[in-house]
């Protein structure tokens, strides 16, 4: 990862870490950030990518189910700008998988850097901080186009944007104390970086403490194969219906 882009990256999950320990400090809750959220039943429709990562769900297409949580990271008032999150669960053939999305920039650096804003489709929003692969360090990027529909892209961390997906969230609610882990969940063949798990770790060990949850890996495993289970009993009604929008094979922004 270039220097530029992993000074810019570590300052942003530095921010996020200290900020999250002084929430749970002020705010001994379930979930010092994003206290409060709507979980919608969503589906993404992936198109792939024209330039490959070595992620197969980022490189080839298909489509998922999926759970979506929006929600404001500090739970200030409608009117005062915040910083909002989308937290995407994949319900992926070989387990679930969670990427967490805040609004920040897409430059070279402000896609490291939070940004607050008053309404959340103003905004673009990335994972902050970036994804090990194969093929290098990638960071992804969830971009309204409409107003139920995101677009899904990823970039290397000083790099442009290459869409692969396009997220359509649905009307159909989810059980609404579903918790999302991107450290304990992750997506095959994007892993957390070492020094990412470091900055993460503590926020979300104290998240789980506080809520009750065990984590061990037979835990975690006997999770996702609930999961399955469960996915193919949902209701085909909660789906998001219609036709996908087209997404552009690749796309580049600054």
């Amino acid at each position: 990862m270039p220097s530029l882009a992993r000074t810019a990256s570590s300052a942003g999950g530095g921010v996020l870490a200290a900020a999250t320990g002084v929430l749970a400090v002020l705010r001994p809750a379930r979930k010092p950030l994003h206290p409060d959220g709507e979980i919608l039943a969503a589906r993404v429709f992936r198109s792939g990518s024209a330039e490959p990562t070595g992620v197969g769900w980022l490189d080839e297409p298909g489509e998922d189910d999926a759970d979506v949580r929006l929600s404001r990271a500090v739970g200030l008032p409608g009117a005062l700008p915040d910083i909002h999150g989308l937290a995407l669960r994949v319900h992926a053939p070989d387990g679930v998988g969670d990427v967490l999305f805040a609004t920040t920039g897409v430059g070279r650096l402000t896609r490291f850097l939070l940004t607050p804003s008053r309404r959340p489709q103003t905004r673009p929003m990335t994972t902050l901080l970036p994804y090990r692969t194969d093929t290098g360090a990638v960071v992804l990027a969830a971009e309204a186009i409409g107003a139920e529909v995101y677009e899904l892209s990823w970039a290397r961390p000083d790099g442009p944007w290459h869409a692969f997906a396009v997220l359509r969230l649905s009307t159909g609610r989810r059980e609404q104390h579903l918790s999302f882990d991107p450290v304990v969940h992750q997506i095959t063949g994007l892993e957390q970086y070492p020094s990412v798990r470091r900055l993460r770790g503590p926020a979300y060990r104290r998240a789980r403490h506080s809520r009750g949850d065990d984590v061990s890996p037979t835990t975690a495993t006997t999770t996702q194969e609930n999961t399955h289970v469960q996915r193919r009993h949902r209701d085909a009604q909660e789906r998001p219906q219609g036709d996908p929008p087209r997404v552009p094979r690749v796309r580049e922004r600054r």
